[in-house]
């Protein structure tokens, strides 16, 4: 198994390749691209990484009976009284049936499978891509097996997933800051702990379950538009632009931001976006936060304030797949409501809080697009990607929010042997493990058997001021 300890997305949110993450970090605001899919191996695993709604049919109304004109009638004799006969009694109409409820529009499935074979704890949605403003046939795309990333922003999508001919119709996105023409193409190189995506930024309408996002700004990655620049390849790890590479189709990040680079913006950040003049020059640049790849989530109309990851619990030795919801919104509706007594972690500006392990306090983040916990401990061997203690051990971490204003929370979690686990070849396990050398990051297995919300930053959602964590 090719280990990512990732999830893929150019925010800094994950580990390993850990001395660009550092500097990312410093550049970078909300969670960023050094993580992507943890993965595990069987000897050879990759780690990483319509409901129509029922309509009832409204009775039309009746229509007023004919008025037909009484002729007089001819007098007659008085005829003999006879008992009046007692009417019939109309019978009253039957009720109609309750109109069936309509679905939940702000959820959508989660499944967790081996999908490619290679890949253990993806957790996978399905996506609809369109030409912007225009819907149907072959102006539109519907992608399934794109991994769900809380640790990274923005939507990126395989252009061998789009079909060549829709990937070139959708709309490329200009308006470099430092393009002196303002109308050269915008491509982007967003960086992973595995490795790192390559391809042009363009506009497309974008359905998720039962919500929308309108042009949105997304990366359509190994489009073969634009020559991949040698800064980009220098970042280190594989060019992850096929779905052996990326074990997915794509990645949808719905981490704590809107936008994937808000420092870009205001400066030009090494191997991030550029402007394109030709097929072989692009050129490093600082992009307006209007261009950037965007947080789905932010541009819906309602239902937009963050997220939720439902996943059951799952037996010891693991389970062959996962069946889970993403729900829509953070106390919006009846279904999305913070509990009444929530661990509530707030984040910094990069999607990050401190957890303490065996007494030494670490920068953590929780994310869905690492398929392990990856962590320090120098007393458990390891061998290639995985821990692998001689039994299944039982730790705990103590977890706290930035701001201080909640009690730390001490998290039990397991850890086990990752290459005896992945031997069954399942796709879930919640108790597989990785080493780092600098950050705790809480992957796929933090998920399994809670309810996580990420809330997106600048909103309020009851009391609590986001951007949080809470479960």
């Amino acid at each position: 198994m090719k280990q990512r300890t990732d999830s893929l997305n150019a925010l800094d949110m994950k580990t390993l390749n850990k001395a660009f993450c550092g500097a990312l970090l410093t550049a970078s605001m909300a969670l960023s691209g050094c993580g992507g899919g943890s993965g595990g191996a069987d000897g050879g695993d990759s780690a990483a990484k319509s409901n129509g709604a029922v309509v009832p049919v409204t009775p039309a109304s009746g229509s007023a009976a004919a008025v037909v004109p009484t002729p007089t009638p001819a007098p007659t004799p008085t005829p003999t009284l006879s008992p009046t006969p007692t009417p019939t009694p109309t019978p009253a109409p039957a009720p109609a049936p309750a109109p069936a409820p309509a679905p939940d529009t702000n959820t959508v499935p989660i499944t967790v499978e081996r999908w490619t074979g290679n890949y253990a704890n993806m957790p996978y949605v399905t996506v609809t891509i369109c030409i912007p403003g225009v819907q149907g046939g072959d102006r539109c795309a519907t992608i399934d097996h794109i991994q769900l990333d809380t640790g990274s922003v923005g939507l990126r999508v395989l252009s061998s997933a789009l079909g060549p001919s829709l990937a070139a119709r959708l709309p490329t996105q200009t308006g470099a800051t430092d393009d002196p023409t303002g109308n050269a193409s915008i491509a982007e190189c967003a960086a992973f702990g595995s490795g790192f995506t390559w391809g042009s930024i363009r506009r497309a309408d974008v359905t998720i379950g039962g919500k929308a996002a309108g042009n949105l700004p997304l990366q359509v990655i190994a489009d073969g538009k634009y020559a991949t620049p040698p800064d980009c390849q220098a970042r280190g790890g594989a060019d992850l632009g096929t779905v052996a590479q990326l074990g997915a189709n794509g990645v949808l990040g719905i981490g704590p931001a809107q936008r994937d680079y808000p420092a870009a913006a205001q400066y030009v950040l090494p191997s991030g976006y550029y402007y394109c003049t030709s097929a072989t020059s692009c050129t490093n640049t600082r992009v307006p936060l209007d261009t950037q790849v965007m947080n789905p989530v932010s541009n819906f109309t309602s239902d937009n304030n963050g997220t939720i990851i439902r996943l059951p619990a799952l037996p010891s030795g693991g389970q062959a797949s996962v069946t889970g919801t993403l729900v829509f919104g953070i106390g919006t509706q009846q279904n999305n409501a913070l509990p009444s007594n929530p661990n509530v972690l707030a984040l910094d500006q990069y999607g990050y809080f401190p957890t303490t392990y065996k007494g030494t306090r670490y920068t953590s983040a929780i994310d869905s697009g690492s398929n392990a916990n990856i962590f320090i401990d120098t007393t458990v061997p390891y061998s290639g990607s995985w821990y692998m203690p001689a039994t299944t051990l039982s730790l705990s971490a103590i977890l706290s929010g930035v701001d201080k204003a909640a009690s730390p929370v001490t998290v039990p979690f397991s850890l086990a042997n990752g290459w005896s686990l992945l031997a069954n070849r399942y796709a879930a396990y919640d108790s597989l493990g990785a080493p780092s050398d600098g950050m705790f990051i809480w992957g796929l297995p933090f998920f399994f058997g809670r309810n996580v919300y990420t809330a997106i930053n600048n909103v309020t959602v009851g009391k609590q001021t986001a951007p949080f964590i809470a479960f």
